[in-house]
């Protein structure tokens, strides 16, 4: 093997790599903003991820099915209704049961862990028990070669891109909009805020059901690299856990880094070693850095 085809292996593993990140960062943005927040720990929200897949999948099967000729445009139109349908559905469980478990965060992990073999059991009952894979459309296969040897998909920049597009509005609407003041009015003093006249329940509610909408947004990139079943989200939501711990909770800047961390040096791994030893590796280093480091990369200071 010469060196030139070395280095074009490393090249695309690093890009796996950044495809893999980009579906950990969405991931982690909404659970590092519920958690941030709230201290709600969700363990449902790999399955608000899931809601976010079958979306995709269910506006491919109703365009190639009834519409042939809008196989081309569904795909952004799906992304926003993945979000919407994320965002009611957050919204509906916040309302209807963790607004009761606010302060009880071993509650929250127990009640969102019950919520998820839930959800679970409507995916299988609603789509069955297999794998599904929605049809993209033309322009989001094939792949862009910028040199012999070096193919890069197409549906992976476009998930980069979508990432980047997300990650961006985030940030903007956090700290260039009334609902960005409020949440880190919120985050650094709850009573102070309450006493401002900000109604931090409704903000609570709102926060829970964008982080939600981020994770179906999750579900449509994870559409373009992989099969979407019952069980999908929870396949993610330890490695979302890790990426909001080791970043740092509350803090976005960290989540950012310690996204592409992890996923870089499990791609990287799986080079030289198989995947569940990457896995292992992973997170090995992961606890030999938070046993030094224990409040993560960037520790958020908040007073509540």
């Amino acid at each position: 093997m010469t060196l030139s085809e070395i280095l074009n292996i490393s090249l695309m593993q690093g890009f796996a790599g950044l495809s893999l990140f980009s579906v950990l960062l969405l991931m982690g943005l909404g659970l590092a903003i519920i958690f941030g927040q709230m201290g709600v720990i969700n363990m449902a929200h790999g399955e608000f991820m899931t809601i976010g897949a079958y979306t995709i999948w269910l506006f491919s099967h109703l365009a190639e099915s009834y519409a042939p000729k809008l196989m081309a445009a569904y795909f952004p139109v799906a992304i926003v209704a993945a979000f919407g349908f994320a965002f009611a559905a957050g919204w509906a469980v916040e309302w209807l049961f963790i607004r009761h478990l606010y302060r009880r965060p071993l509650d929250t992990l127990l009640a969102t862990w019950g919520l998820s073999l839930g959800m679970q059991q409507i995916f299988r009952s609603t789509f069955g028990a297999k794998e599904v894979s929605p049809t993209l459309p033309d322009w989001l296969m094939g792949s862009w070669a910028p040199s012999a040897g070096l193919d890069i998909p197409i549906n992976g920049l476009f998930v980069m891109a979508l990432t980047a597009v997300v990650t961006g509005g985030v940030l903007l609407a956090l700290y260039r909009s009334r609902w960005g003041l409020r949440v880190r009015a919120t985050v650094a003093n709850r009573m102070m805020a309450n006493a401002t006249g900000i109604n931090t329940r409704q903000t609570d509610r709102l926060t829970f059901a964008i982080g939600c909408g981020i994770a179906g947004v999750a579900g449509a990139a994870f559409t373009t690299i992989g099969s979407t079943g019952p069980t999908s989200g929870s396949l993610y939501i330890v490695d979302a856990f890790l990426v909001v711990t080791f970043g740092g909770a509350a803090s976005l800047l960290g989540t950012v880094v310690s996204a592409f961390g992890i996923a870089q040096t499990q791609s990287i791994t799986e080079f030289f070693i198989t995947g569940s030893m990457a896995k292992v590796l992973t997170l090995s280093l992961i606890v030999l850095i938070l046993m030094v480091r224990p409040q993560g990369l960037f520790a958020a200071k908040v007073r509540r």
